[in-house]
């Protein structure tokens, strides 16, 4: 029975994936302020491409972030919304979480392989978490394959999630040793070097398959945001009277 799954952390992007993690259907936009007009027709969109009713859903999964605010928050009200009314449950991923397995499949990196994935958080900043890689996940490189039964591949959560400037991550040895991927990385080469051929932004795709692993092993997945920071917007604050 068919998954779907929504990133709003970088682009708009939405999958639908089977229940074993084989992806049916899929489509992306990195018109990454648009969140809210996109979103709804590409649900649709990729409903119709695969031939799948609302109705033959058994679960929503969303990325958590780390992101800014508004685009993540579109996201998983969204997949909140969706799931209520449907009667679904919803299962949150971090977006870093996928971001790092997707890199162990791409380059087909050895268990015990450690990853850095890196998000833009703007203001000349990045998210930033650490990663080692367990079970097979090199071995399978093929997302039409993802081994999601409970011996399949992940990652382990080494350090982070964090928001930090590049510099400071490489002045003080969090980038040693480790494989770095993600679009935050691309932004900063004079200090951070990206690994050849390493994906830039979260595959929803590889979120849905990340889930659906995690559940098999009954770990829990809250949909909580990872927001790391207050947003740019900000409520004014209440002006004090004049005392008299």
């Amino acid at each position: 029975m068919p998954v779907l799954a929504l990133d709003t952390s970088a682009a708009v992007a939405v999958s639908l994936v089977t229940d074993d993690g084989v992806l049916l259907a899929a489509r992306c936009a990195s018109e990454d302020r648009r969140h809210a007009e996109l979103l709804g027709p590409m649900i649709t969109g990729v409903l119709s491409d695969a031939g799948v009713g609302r109705q033959d859903l058994t679960a929503v999964v969303a990325g958590t972030g780390p992101a800014p605010f508004t685009g993540l928050r579109v996201g998983l009200v969204t997949a909140r919304t969706l799931a209520l009314a449907l009667g679904l449950p919803v299962l949150g991923v971090p977006c870093l979480d996928a971001l790092a397995l997707q890199a162990a499949r791409d380059l087909h990196l050895a268990a015990g392989t450690e990853v850095l994935a890196l998000g833009d958080a703007r203001r000349r900043e990045v998210y930033w978490a650490r990663y080692r890689v367990t079970g097979s996940a090199g071995a399978s490189a093929d997302a039409g394959d993802p081994a999601a039964g409970p011996d399949g591949p992940d990652v382990e959560p080494l350090g982070g999630p964090g928001v930090e400037r590049p510099a400071q991550l490489a002045a003080d040895g969090t980038a040693d040793g480790a494989v770095v991927v993600g679009r935050g990385a691309t932004l900063y080469p004079d200090v951070l070097t990206v690994a050849h051929g390493a994906p830039l932004d979260p595959d929803p795709a590889v979120l849905a398959q990340l889930a659906l692993l995690r559940r098999a092993r009954g770990r829990e997945q809250p949909s909580e945001p990872l927001y790391l920071r207050r947003p740019d917007v900000m409520e004014p604050a209440a002006r004090k009277r004049a005392s008299g």
